[in-house]
């Protein structure tokens, strides 16, 4: 499993390369990922979300990071 320290200097290297659709797709990567690893799951749980604050949150800004879906 990633530590979620790896997987921000990640993002982080992603984040340094140009806006676009490759940036975007390693993103995605990145963010499927982080699903697979960690179990997030797909639809809203409240009660996981609160469980593992520090995982839901690098994952949403992944999402916000995103220019398209």
């Amino acid at each position: 499993m990633s530590s979620l320290v790896k997987l921000h200097e990640e993002y982080e290297q992603i984040m340094r390369s140009p806006a676009g659709e490759a940036r975007d797709r390693a993103l995605g990567q990145l963010m499927s990922r982080m699903e697979r690893e960690y179990h997030i799951p797909a639809l809203h749980t409240p009660e996981w979300e609160k469980e593992h604050r520090p995982v839901i949150a690098l994952y949403r800004k992944l999402s916000m990071s995103r220019t398209s879906l």
